[in-house]
């Protein structure tokens, strides 16, 4: 597919600026931008405002390398700066490591045009050249590197609308969806983060004639962000404010909760926060909760049912993911109908289970410490736009059995404990009924996160997750001995599933 064109008018050198950082912000491991035009067009300027974003630093010293022809900085993706003005010809670029630099992150190139001839066919060309008082730049690339470049422009304008033009914009983190986010500070404006997330468009049918998002209820929008983030806030829990959002685009600008977290400077779960989280939890249940939700006039969000076959399509991801990957083999027909089987029975159990909104990943990445706050303000509730109405328990074991920290297991039973010593004070608490569905609800969502992190390693190419498999096994471990488990503890133990 032959390269598209966008063209871009900046008014000066801040804008230039801003627009390394923008472009700095969709840059991934392997685009090489090569950066052309006259002496003083701002070449240099652009590339000190994205290596500056990169790095988040805005004070990081970025010399022009044209007498050291390349400079190499850390950060989230390593940036390697070369300068080929005084460089003879293409053939040279092997002897400064340019492959390399290529291959292990994000590469600018000025004065790309002395080795026109070895450069990358798919490289992002940027174009900077006087107007006026101002520059124009115009960047010609591969449609796929143009939509990044769309979108992280459509940001820009976003924030420009929601009052914070030059605001700078600094990678935050990226989870395990196709949703990133961004720290926006502008001079006299508090710290407020940036939600991209863009509408996923739904993937093949896999089952009934439905994709998997479709079957688990995953958000594919924005709009059950902001409906649940209102229904929250009006029941006195703290979920971020909603500064600006646009729906269609999938952009908030929300509310910055703070930085603490919950564990302590060694990596060990906090016993204090763990038991206050669970308390919380205990209050959300208390209250009754609309499965209609409104998100902005005429708009308003259905909340799903954490039906059957959502668990259903969810625990068999451990089969289609994790089997292979543990045991280096498929199961036969005979052995997925055998393992649906033990999950149909188990999951029958949970009719009389009791039923509240569940937020889906309450656990310690999603949920902030705020240690100057009091009551339920200090406990800030982020990523809830998957929730669903279902079994009360499954929240309570995503915060115990903490899919990214190991809890020991007698903090899990006294972040349990601290649940049901909550619930009971609100009186009518089943205890024995809750007993249950955690055991079937721990069991399912540990299955579950098996499969996935095994996916996002051979789909998605993010191995890192790989590293919590042993932690996941433990916790499925601990709860497979409840009777209700009887089934999947049997199918389990005789594949040796768990180690």
């Amino acid at each position: 597919m032959s390269p598209e064109t966008l063209t871009i008018e900046l008014e000066d050198e801040a804008a230039t600026t801003r627009l390394g950082a923008d472009l700095a912000a969709i840059a991934r491991v392997g685009d090489v931008f090569a950066l052309s035009g006259d002496l003083g067009a701002g070449k240099t300027t652009l590339a000190r405002g994205f290596v500056r974003a990169l790095a988040a630093d805005p004070a990081l010293d970025v010399p022009s390398p044209t007498f050291t022809l390349v400079q190499s900085y850390p950060g989230r993706i390593a940036t390697h700066h070369f300068d080929l003005y005084r460089l003879a010809g293409g053939s040279d670029l092997d002897e400064l490591g340019f492959d390399e630099a290529v291959s292990e992150g994000v590469t600018l190139v000025e004065w790309p045009e002395r080795a026109e001839d070895v450069l990358p066919a798919g490289r992002i060309r940027v174009e900077l050249a006087h107007r006026g008082e101002g520059r124009v730049v115009t960047i010609t690339a591969p449609d796929a590197a143009l939509r990044r470049l769309r979108r992280t422009l459509a940001i820009r304008r976003f924030l420009a609308e929601a009052g914070a033009p030059g605001a700078a914009r600094t990678f935050l983190l990226g989870d395990a969806s196709t949703r990133t986010y961004e720290t926006v500070t502008a001079p006299g404006a508090p710290k407020r983060i940036l939600m991209n997330a863009p509408r996923q468009p739904d993937g093949p049918p896999i089952r009934d004639g439905k994709p998997y998002s479709q079957i688990a209820h995953l958000a594919e929008s924005v709009t059950p962000f902001v409906a649940i983030a209102k229904a929250l806030a009006l029941r006195g829990f703290c979920a971020p404010k909603i500064f600006a959002q646009d729906l269609d685009q999938g952009l908030l600008l929300i509310e910055h909760l703070g930085d603490g977290g919950f564990l302590d400077a060694a990596g060990a779960p906090v016993r204090e926060r763990y038991l206050a989280a669970a308390a919380l939890l205990a209050g959300i249940h208390r209250h009754d909760w609309p499965l209609e939700m409104e998100a902005a006039p005429g708009v308003v969000h259905h909340l799903p049912l954490y039906d059957r076959d959502a668990m259903m399509i969810e625990a068999e991801l451990l089969i289609d993911w994790y089997v292979p990957e543990e045991t280096g083999t498929a199961l036969t027909d005979a052995d997925r109908a055998e393992y649906r089987a033990a999950w149909d029975s188990a999951i029958s159990r949970l009719a009389a289970a009791e039923k509240s909104i569940v937020l889906r990943d309450y656990h310690s990445p999603n949920i902030i410490w705020r240690e100057e706050r009091s009551g339920s303000d200090r406990l800030g509730i982020i990523d809830f736009q998957d929730a669903l109405w279902g079994p009360a328990a499954y929240d309570v074991a995503s915060l115990a059995q903490d899919a990214r920290v190991t809890i020991p297991p007698e903090l899990e039973r006294a972040t349990v404990d601290a649940y049901k010593t909550a619930r009971h004070a609100q009186g009518g608490f089943d205890e024995a009924g809750f007993d249950e569905a955690y055991a079937i609800m721990a069991a399912q969502r540990n299955s579950k996160i098996l499969g996935i992190f095994v996916r996002l390693d051979r789909r998605d190419g993010k191995p890192h997750y790989l590293k919590h498999l042993p932690r996941i096994r433990d916790y499925v471990g601990r709860v497979l001995p409840h009777p209700a488990l009887a089934g999947v503890r049997d199918f389990y133990l005789s594949r040796g599933l768990l180690g």
